[in-house]
């Protein structure tokens, strides 16, 4: 479904990411771990089009993407999180879930998808995108774009941060369902939870991507 050849990502005076090969399949939930600054961000820009790759071939659907910028991959199914998620003063909740949803798409609708990570409509609907909005509010109101969204692979950047434990408790099943929906799902994550029900972990190490084997007892073992 989505193939990385060689990918290397280099800045001046050093490499970043190097020779990275990857296969996401359709319906798998694949999760990258690492220390902050092992180049997993930077591989999530990368295939959602924020960066081009130094050397390297994307494939998507067996479609070369790598030249492709954000709005084509976007149009094709490819859709990214932030770590840190980006406001939009002026733009309401509803407003941004309309976008990501399309038009047409109901209150009720719209509603579900905040719902499903723990917020109530009738409170935030009608906010602005804007500062007034906590670190967890923020994120969680991302998650909602993504989920209206409905792209066929989306990228989770470090979905857990600012999650209260019940709303993270619903986003794991949140990324199951999506899972047995058939979507893939690339979760970049040091949560031992979201670890677990991975299908494949792999270790962000000096700038590639090692396989992590059988699961730790604790995520802190693979840092």
């Amino acid at each position: 479904m989505l193939v990385l050849e060689n990918i290397s990502f280099r800045l001046p005076g050093r490499a970043v990411l190097q020779d990275i090969n990857l296969q996401l399949k359709r319906g798998s939930l694949t999760v990258i771990t690492g220390p902050n600054g092992s180049g997993k961000t930077t591989l999530a820009k990368i295939i959602s089009g924020i960066l081009q790759p130094t050397q390297g071939v994307l494939r998507f659907e067996g479609r070369n993407i790598t030249r492709l910028g954000v709005t084509r991959r976007a149009k094709l199914g490819i859709c990214c999180t932030f770590q840190q998620p980006v406001r939009f003063r002026g733009i309401s909740v509803r407003d941004l879930l309309l976008l990501a949803a399309g038009e047409g798409t109901d209150e009720l609708e719209l509603s579900g998808y905040l719902e499903q990570v723990g917020l109530c409509p009738e409170d935030y609907l009608h906010r602005e995108v804007d500062a007034a909005l906590s670190g967890g509010e923020i994120k969680r109101i991302e998650i909602a774009s993504a989920l209206a969204r409905g792209a066929q692979l989306t990228i989770f950047d470090e979905p857990e941060a600012g999650i209260d434990l019940w709303s993270f408790q619903n986003l794991v099943q949140i990324f199951q369902a999506l899972r047995n929906q058939g979507k893939t799902l690339l979760l970049l994550s040091h949560q031992e939870r979201i670890l677990s029900i991975a299908d494949e972990v792999l270790l962000a190490k000096d700038g590639g991507l090692l396989p992590c084997g059988a699961l730790p007892k604790s995520s802190r073992e693979l840092l």
